[in-house]
């Protein structure tokens, strides 16, 4: 009897940690949703001190932390994202965006080759992707990448691609 006593306060015990994080995680979306950055990333913060692996709540921070330009924290936020999913492709593709605005060409390539591998017809992949590789000087590369986005139905792929004079 005891145990079963001990197992009901340990569920509900944990049901109340998911549910307190979980209204921080939805107070933070309504802050997001009204451009109230700063206060969102405390909300999705506070979740995350209740529950460590609360995945969206570490996503939408490190897309909050884009919306600052605090690109270290948002690559923090979207590796702790591959970190509990590691073939979440939107979180490759964002942390590779993130490198892209550190200049740190080589590590976004990585993100945008790896968000490739698991969804081959992502057009945001490859229009990023060929971002990475233009400013690493592979212009045929980067072309060749916006064309694909293109194909896949990425309308700013053709502006892209006319204004770097890709044929």
């Amino acid at each position: 009897m005891k145990k079963i006593i001990f197992l009901s306060f340990v569920f509900q015990s944990f049901m109340l940690v998911a549910q307190d994080a979980e209204s921080h995680f939805k107070k933070a979306e309504l802050l997001y949703n009204n451009d109230e950055i700063v206060e969102a990333i405390k909300e999705y913060t506070k979740a995350i001190e209740v529950d460590n692996a609360h995945m969206n709540s570490y996503l939408r921070r490190g897309f909050a932390y884009n919306m600052i330009e605090n690109y270290e924290e948002s690559v923090k936020d979207f590796s702790k994202v591959i970190e509990i999913n590691p073939k979440h492709i939107w979180a490759y593709i964002s942390r590779g965006s993130s490198y892209n605005k550190l200049k740190k060409y080589k590590e976004a390539l990585n993100d945008f080759n790896k968000a490739i591998s698991l969804d081959p017809e992502n057009q945001e992949a490859y229009n990023n992707r060929g971002w990475a590789k233009k400013f690493l000087d592979d212009t045929d590369g980067a072309c060749e990448d916006w064309n694909k986005s293109k194909k896949l139905g990425n309308g700013e792929a053709k502006i892209i691609l006319k204004n770097n004079q890709c044929k």
